[in-house]
């Protein structure tokens, strides 16, 4: 995350941490919420959000921060739907659409884009409604 910040407009920087954050919140081991949790705790959504607006034409990027975001804001009951309550309002949905619309022959870009919206979509939660709409739109 320190690097992310450190270095915003180096694409390679961003996409390697993009990757390690999309692996640290993967798995389904007992310590995964924690990982995610202090990820987040360290600005990881707002720096993803960064991420993927300096670097829009880079597929490598968008695809490898789509998979963070899905990763980060994927989670069984209210930790999952308050992280993805907070990828929105960290601006996500706009990028998501936007990399899918830059980048409509990656197929590795398409499926994590898509697989993200689907996971910000989801939920019960008092605001998981407003979530699914922002999405449609």
């Amino acid at each position: 995350v320190a690097a992310m910040g450190a270095h915003p407009a180096n694409a390679a920087v961003q996409q390697t941490a993009c990757g390690a954050l999309r692996n640290i919140a993967c798995g389904g081991d007992a310590q995964r919420e924690a990982r995610v949790q202090a990820a987040v705790d360290a600005g990881a959504l707002s720096l993803l959000v960064a991420a993927m607006g300096a670097h829009p034409v880079d597929a490598a990027v968008q695809q490898v921060a789509c998979g963070a975001l899905g990763n980060i804001a994927c989670g069984e009951g209210a930790q999952g739907e308050v992280r993805s309550q907070a990828a929105v309002d960290a601006g996500v949905l706009p990028l998501l659409v936007a990399a899918m619309g830059t980048h409509p022959a990656n197929a590795g870009v398409q499926q994590q884009a898509c697989s993200a919206l689907g996971i910000l979509a989801n939920g019960t939660d008092a605001q998981a409604e407003a979530r699914k709409q922002a999405a449609m739109d």
